[in-house]
C-alpha cells in the first residue's frame, strides 16, 4: 500500500512557475512508473507527464519545454517543475504511482494560473 500526498499548488500569474511535490508513504525505488495527471471540470483527465523507474520521461505536447518531471527515490518524492505557466494549465493536478499491479493516487492539488 502506498499513500501519495501532493503539495505545491496555488495561484500564480501567467508566465510564473510552480513546483509540485508528491510524497509517497513507502519506498518508490521499485515503482515502475509515476506521473501527473490534470483535470478540468467537464473535461477528460489528461496525462501531463510520466517517468519510469529507469528515468525515461514522457510529456503531453502542450507542456513540452515548460514542465519537467523528476523523482527522488532517496526521499520517496515525485516532482513536477512547471515554468512559463499559462491560463490553460489551470486544473487539479494529481500524482499516481504504478507498481506493476495497480495504480495509487494522491488527492490532488489545485493549480490556478490567472492575472
Amino acid at each position: 500500500q502506498v499513500q501519495l500526498v501532493e503539495t505545491g499548488g496555488g495561484l500564480v500569474q501567467p508566465g510564473g512557475s510552480l513546483r509540485l511535490s508528491c510524497a509517497a508513504s513507502a519506498s518508490i525505488s521499485s515503482i515502475i512508473a509515476m506521473g501527473w495527471y490534470r483535470q478540468v471540470p467537464g473535461k477528460q483527465r489528461e496525462l501531463v507527464a510520466r517517468i519510469t523507474s529507469a528515468g525515461n520521461t514522457n510529456y503531453t505536447d502542450s507542456v513540452k519545454g515548460r514542465f519537467t518531471i523528476s523523482r527522488d527515490n532517496a526521499n520517496n518524492t515525485l516532482y513536477l517543475q512547471m515554468n512559463s505557466l499559462k491560463p490553460e494549465d489551470t486544473a487539479v493536478y494529481s500524482c499516481y504511482a504504478f507498481n506493476g499491479r495497480r495504480n495509487y493516487w494522491g488527492q490532488g492539488t489545485q493549480v490556478t494560473v490567472s492575472s
